[in-house]
């Protein structure tokens, strides 16, 4: 029998242990002047003796498994959901290092995964048993996922964000309001469906295939209300057919022709007004969870969509942004805010404000200058707008 594919480790860096970065900085200075001091050398060398020294073994799973053979549909965080508390520590699990940036491990279906402990803590390795009685099988790769090109398994379910990686869009300013829009529609239909034409007037600057958005909406800080970007709801694709020109009407006068369009996708029919945004280069980052190097927290500003609440496996924009250290990967703590109650024990009726409670986790996978969007990835109760988070 062949044997595994070794571990392939590619470009993890400054980040891979930023899930221990925080509990180092904290542990070098005060509460309260950690959040805002910069990382020294000193407690960069410390996270990385801690990535790579594994995991506590109080942080595995009470019914944590001695080995696991990869299966197809595995992701990273559901292998590590199997052996810790905390599953968005995996960077730990697997002795990271900081030469190792921001890329998983690259891991395939059929390899066997061995739980090792050893001083007190413990790290997942590749196709090497703690103990040769029993020896654990060993198994070449022989089912490849189709979630990475390269048939490694992929850290996070990403059909779960891959749909909105070009649709949810925050725009800076309200850009869209001179962007190419569609003024007229195939036999002067009311609303447009897949393969039907448009016609578009504005500067298409030289794209081919361009996104359609409805008119953007601002997004407000649920705090300040400062407006931190413009939201434009999707509406589909649309490829280019053939350009525009001026042509003399029969009065002598010129008339612009719209240049013309097809419509490709549709997320909802797409209509006189909707405005062309060209379709960015597909970003194929392999995400990997981890935690904020400092303290962050935040807002919910806004849920996608339509819904008044969000649950599970839907998405959220953040009232943070690229500017307050965000960045795609980081695992974010859900809070519920405490109820106003009132104290009846002493004979009064005295006011109380009860704490916030924890219930769930984000993980960001887009981040803007001053918004990001998270998926929730679990969560007792539903989200609402306002609702708070923090480093996890």
């Amino acid at each position: 029998m062949s044997r595994p594919r070794p571990l392939k480790i590619t470009r993890w860096g400054a980040v891979a242990a930023q899930a221990t970065m925080a509990a180092a900085v904290a542990a070098a200075l005060p509460a309260q002047a950690a959040p805002n001091y910069p990382v020294t050398p000193t407690q960069r060398d410390t996270a990385r003796q801690v990535a790579q020294a594994g995991v506590p073994l109080s942080e595995l799973a009470p019914d944590a498994p001695e080995s696991h053979v990869v299966k197809r549909g595995d992701t990273l965080w559901d292998i590590s959901k199997l052996f810790l508390k905390s599953p968005w520590r995996w960077p730990e699990l697997w002795g990271m290092n900081l030469d190792q940036i921001r890329n998983p491990h690259l891991i395939f279906p059929g390899q066997v995964l061995v739980l090792v402990k050893r001083d007190g803590r413990a790290m997942l390795q590749v196709g090497q048993s703690v103990s040769a009685d029993p020896p654990v099988e060993r198994l070449s790769p022989r089912v490849r996922s189709e979630l990475l090109d390269n048939g490694a398994i992929a850290s996070i379910p990403l059909h779960l964000i891959g749909p909105f990686l070009n649709e949810a869009v925050v725009f800076e300013t309200n850009e869209l309001e001179l962007a190419p829009r569609i003024v007229a529609t195939q036999e002067g239909r009311v609303l447009l469906s897949r393969g039907e034409t448009a016609y578009v007037m504005g500067d298409l600057g030289g794209a081919r295939e361009f996104r359609l958005f409805r008119e953007p909406q601002p997004v407000r800080d649920p705090e300040t209300r400062e407006i931190l970007g413009y939201e434009a709801r999707y509406v589909g694709t649309a490829d280019y057919v053939r350009p525009g020109e001026e042509r003399l009407g029969a009065d002598g006068k010129p008339r612009a022709v719209p240049a013309t369009f097809v419509v490709t996708t549709i997320r909802m029919e797409a209509g006189v007004g909707d405005r062309l945004s060209p379709v960015p280069q597909r970003e194929l980052t392999a995400y990997a969870p981890h935690a904020p190097a400092v303290p962050v927290e935040g807002r919910i500003a806004s849920l996608y969509g339509d819904a008044l609440s969000a649950g599970q496996n839907q998405i959220v924009a953040l009232n943070k942004g690229r500017r307050d250290g965000l960045e795609r990967g980081h695992v974010l703590a859900l809070w519920r805010a405490g109820r106003a109650d009132f104290d009846t024990t002493s004979g009064k009726k005295t006011p109380i404000q009860l704490p916030d409670e924890r219930h769930g986790l984000l993980f960001v996978f887009r981040v803007f200058e001053r918004v990001s969007y998270a998926l929730i990835v679990n969560v007792k109760d539903p989200v609402v707008p306002g609702d708070r988070f923090t480093s996890p």
